[in-house]
């Protein structure tokens, strides 16, 4: 547990995400307007892989069967999907990204 540094600002770019692995856990870094936010890479509805889908904004659709969630706090946002994705805290100091697992 603790801070990990993981990307720097501006990788991924803003409206994309980029898949990283900290320890056992695989993390979607989400970019939205320059803003990062980290989240669990498995959809709660089929388990699929959410950073092969949209980031729409605040929200990420799962590529298989559209379920969305917000990145800020990983609340499920549209059928099928109800359980939320676990986020995860994430700070940025310098030119640095760091997350908290």
């Amino acid at each position: 547990m603790g801070w990990h540094r993981v990307s720097k600002v501006g990788d991924p770019e803003p409206g994309k995400v980029k898949i990283i692995e900290v320890g056992d856990e695989v993390l979607a870094l989400c970019n939205v307007n320059g803003e990062y936010h980290a989240i669990e890479d498995v959809c709660t509805h089929d388990g699929g892989p959410l950073d092969q889908g949209e980031l729409d904004g605040v929200e990420i659709e799962c590529p298989r069967h559209g379920g969305r969630f917000d990145v800020c706090t990983g609340r499920a946002t549209c059928f099928p999907a109800i359980m939320p994705v676990k986020t995860f805290p994430v700070k940025v100091e310098g030119e640095e990204i760091f997350v908290e697992v």
